[in-house]
């Protein structure tokens, strides 16, 4: 069983690995093993929670386009102007 806000925590943690600029999905802040054993369901909440931590948060993570598969892309931006 996962426990999303866990995995929440996991992936923000993650973030602070990027360089600036770098553009990833939520699922590139797991290993491919463990992305893949995480229920359709909790990955499903686990993008929305992300989407609405960088919105609330005075993130220097911003949300740009989506893929052609519907996954949110996110940028990385560390010196820049959001």
């Amino acid at each position: 069983m996962f426990d999303v806000k866990e995995l929440l925590v996991r992936a923000e943690k993650e973030t602070e690995f990027l360089t600036d600029g770098e553009i990833f999905l939520v699922k590139d802040l797991f290993k491919g093993y463990e992305w893949k054993r995480i229920p359709v369901k909790d990955r499903l909440l686990l993008g929305t929670l992300f989407l609405y931590f960088i919105n609330k948060e005075n993130s220097n993570i911003v949300a740009i386009e989506k893929t052609s598969s519907k996954q949110q892309k996110y940028k990385k931006m560390i010196n820049s102007i959001i």
